[in-house]
This record gives C-alpha cells, sequence and structure tokens, in this order.
C-alpha cells in the first residue's frame, strides 16, 4: 500500500478501527504527519495541554536506532500492539496550571498491572512534554503487591514542577529528561517521537478494558 501526503490524516484516523493500515505505510503516515507538523508554522503549537488530556491507548509503536552509516536515527519496524496486552499512558493537567500535570504509564497483561506515575510538563514550545516517573505500583489479580517511589537519576521531582525560565525546558529536555515530542492530535488520536527515536500512535481510551 503506497501512502500519498494527502492520505495521512485518513489513515491515523482510522488506526483504532478494523480499517488499520499495514506497518509499513502507517509509518510513512506518522512520518509524513511529522513533517507537515514541522514545516508548518501554525502546527507547532497548536496543540494545547489540555487536548492531551485522558487515557490513550497505545496502538501502533515503533523501535529506533542509531545510524551507522549518517548521522541521525533509523526507525525499525513498526507493529500494533496486540489486543490481548492493554499499554496505556494518561495525562491529568493540574487544574492550575497550564503547563504542569502528571502523567500515568500503564500495562496490564493477564492478571498483572504496572503501572507508573510521575510530574509531567508541557511548556507548549514545540509540543514538548517532558516528564519523570516516580512511582511505581504493581498489581495482581485485583490486588497491590509491590509499591514504592522510584528515582530515575534524571532529576529531582521538585525540579519539574517549579516555575521555570523559557529557555529551561528544552535544556531540560535535551541533557536530562525523557519526553514526546507531540506531532499529532487528532478527535481520538495523538502521535508522538519519544527521546529514544521512536515514533507512537494512541488511540483514547473510553471503558473498561
Amino acid at each position: 500500500m503506497n501512502t500519498s501526503s494527502a492520505e495521512f490524516p485518513l489513515i491515523l484516523n482510522q488506526a483504532a478501527s478494523k480499517l488499520r493500515a499495514d506497518p509499513k505505510s502507517m509509518i510513512t503516515a506518522l512520518q509524513q504527519a511529522e513533517i507537515t507538523a514541522r514545516r508548518s508554522k501554525e502546527a507547532k503549537s497548536n496543540i494545547p495541554f489540555a487536548d492531551l488530556a485522558g487515557e490513550w491507548r497505545l496502538c501502533f509503536v515503533t523501535g529506533a536506532t542509531k545510524s551507522k552509516q549518517k548521522l541521525g536515527i533509523k526507525l525499525g519496524r513498526g507493529y500494533y500492539l496486540p489486543k490481548f496486552i492493554f499499554a496505556s499512558i494518561t495525562f491529568t493537567p493540574d487544574l492550575e496550571s497550564n503547563t504542569e500535570g502528571t502523567i500515568a504509564n500503564q500495562l496490564k497483561f493477564g492478571g498483572f498491572h504496572l503501572k507508573f506515575t510521575g510530574p509531567c510538563r508541557y511548556p507548549g514550545k514545540k509540543n514538548l512534554l517532558i516528564f519523570d516517573f516516580t512511582q511505581i505500583q504493581l498489581d495482581f489479580s485485583g490486588r497491590t503487591v509491590y509499591q514504592n517511589k522510584i528515582r530515575s537519576g534524571k532529576i529531582k521531582e521538585s525540579e519539574i514542577t517549579v516555575p521555570i525560565s523559557p529557555d529551561l525546558p528544552s535544556q531540560l529536555v535535551a541533557a536530562k529528561m525523557p519526553f514526546f515530542a507531540f506531532f499529532w492530535a487528532g478527535k481520538n488520536e495523538i502521535a508522538a517521537r519519544g527521546r529514544g527515536g521512536g515514533l507512537a500512535l494512541w488511540v483514547r481510551h473510553e471503558g473498561d478494558t
């Protein structure tokens, strides 16, 4: 299946349906969405934090490796997450702030439920969301078997939530923090490139798994 630049919005919109494109075409659609966002001055700042709020189920993801032949990132083969594995990410903006909030990343498989939570900040510059996980919880069959604080070793939790200058977010991203660089936000899907260079597409999750 060949993907033209005009087709990528439809392909991304259909990600949660039975009309999914093949993995190669999905990667192309994500790349075209990212290129379009980069070229459009308006698109660089048109994803407010409120549009990311809620729970999003991971639908499609690629790996990435550093290319030895040339500078840059080489994408790995992409794949759709199987239905029996539930992975999601949740963004909860702070009601008193337009840039701060919490992030939760969870994985459900069989009777296991693994969840990471922590602070996040969305300064709005280039649609970058910086975050750090500071809590971990593991449940089995609905019962918590492990819960504790964690430290990534990157930065103190307080440093991500204090007021910062406009230039500091990009410095944190470049030097220390994990991040998502969002380039697409549809009605029911969002897409971003992670710090490691891979691409991911999530679809809005509603109801029980």
